[in-house]
């Protein structure tokens, strides 16, 4: 029987986070609880700093328990496209960034003991159509030259060693990537922040914010309370709250199934390296092997962000999508349905910074995992005022061409049929 129901929180047993009164006044606040607050709950309290961890919901409620679980290399944008927009230097340390974030989830892992089933498994883009392949030794090349980083072209060939499906053709392959269970790593995160001595005060949605003298004043559904120091945490549920940063957060939908365990043999035939999976499309695909042996197979189904009717149907649409990739898995029930929304930004880059003391990280692109977890602990650093080394804070951060968006996301049903277009001309 299909369940809308995230797998992933199946997997863990919700933390218990004892209700405080909101005080009336703390060092930092941060506004939401998935890694990007959590993992600057953590530092700002391993400092010292009294901390207040303000969630709407629950404790990784949001998209940080509901994605892949896929630790990503790189950023949205390709090799080609930074070297363009930003010159050497800049891509070379942006790259670089985006491998230290890697770093900084292991290492949390590590120190904090998470179980959470991390594994540098590595990953692997698989191309659509032969026109996509024929960018991968470029692509390779580039990453090599400029940033030196290895990765492999797989021709067609090549591909049933990695993947058993005949519907692409090529890859390209690296082996830093990493596969986690996101359920696990951001209740194993919230517990690192209480323990640290930050306190997360659940079902406190924060409605507006008012500048006060040297800090803030937020209003929440359970009352108000001062800060010194604001970390706005959001991403992809940011807010009129924030207005500013409302006005250039683009939420959009990812929806994913998760099918009953594949028998051990048909498991290694599907993805044999368990390497983490996704396609060369606009209108992607991603998939990989939960740690149970479950094929999870995700995308962008829908572009509007989480509803019930929207999961539904971008169900029925992944069932078919995998089915298309993976025949074999024509007997394979799929047992669980959910959508997580993503924050997308207008030059699609993540972005990081202060806002008339308003401290914020965001956008990360489906590669939320790592840069959430280190630009928070990199912003909760400055709010320090210790020296920090983080070349997206030093971004432009644009809002929409001629201001004509506030925050509601009215242009995703034609983004969706643009990339949809574009996926079938390519």
């Amino acid at each position: 029987m299909l369940r809308e129901e995230n797998y992933w929180l199946t997997t863990v047993r919700p933390i218990a986070v004892e209700e405080h009164p909101l005080p009336p006044s703390v060092d930092a606040a941060i506004i939401g609880g998935g890694y990007t607050g959590l993992s600057a709950a953590r530092r700002l309290a391993q400092a010292g700093l009294n901390v207040a961890v303000l969630e709407a919901n629950t404790a990784g409620w949001g998209a940080s328990s509901r994605n892949g679980g896929m630790v990503l290399t790189g950023l949205k944008l390709g090799v080609e496209t930074l070297l363009k927009r930003y010159g050497l230097e800049m891509s070379q340390r942006l790259f670089t960034f985006s491998l230290a974030a890697i770093d900084t989830v292991e290492e949390i892992v590590m120190q904090e003991k998470i179980d959470c089933s991390f594994s540098r498994t590595g990953c692997l883009e698989v191309a659509w159509k032969p026109s996509h392949f024929d960018g991968y030794a470029r692509a390779a090349e580039q990453q090599e030259k400029f940033f030196s980083h290895k990765s492999r072209v797989l021709t067609r060939q090549e591909l049933p060693a990695e993947i058993g499906s005949d519907l692409y053709h090529g890859g390209l392959m690296e082996e830093i990537s990493a596969g986690i269970n996101p359920g696990q790593y951001v209740l194993g995160l919230a517990q690192a922040a209480h323990h640290a001595g930050a306190v997360i005060h659940e079902n406190t949605r924060v409605m507006s914010l008012e500048r006060n003298g040297n800090g803030y004043t937020l209003n929440t559904k359970r009352g108000s309370l001062r800060a010194t120091k604001v970390f706005a945490a959001t991403n992809g549920y940011t807010t009129d709250a924030t207005p500013w940063l409302n006005r250039r957060s683009i939420p959009v939908g990812s929806y994913i199934i998760a099918t009953a365990p594949l028998p051990e043999g048909l498991a290694r035939q599907v993805i044999p390296n368990n390497r983490m999976i996704f396609d060369s499309k606009h209108y992607l695909y991603y998939f990989r092997l939960t740690p149970d042996r479950r094929m999870l197979f995700g995308g962008r189904a829908a572009f509007f962000p989480e509803s019930g009717n929207a999961v539904r149907q971008s169900a029925e649409i992944l069932r078919q999508g995998m089915l298309q990739v993976f025949p074999q898995l024509a007997g394979i029930p799929v047992e669980y349905c959910w959508g997580g929304t993503l924050c997308f930004t207008f030059d699609m880059m993540p972005h990081a910074g202060e806002k008339d003391g308003l401290h914020y990280a965001m956008g990360y692109a489906g590669h939320g995992v790592a840069f959430s977890t280190h630009l928070g602990r990199l912003v909760a650093e400055k709010m320090l005022d210790l020296p920090v080394e983080n070349p997206i804070a030093e971004l432009p951060f644009p809002g929409a061409p001629l201001g004509l968006y506030s925050g509601f996301p009215w242009f995703l049903p034609f983004a969706g049929a643009w990339h949809k277009i574009l996926d079938w001309v390519a």
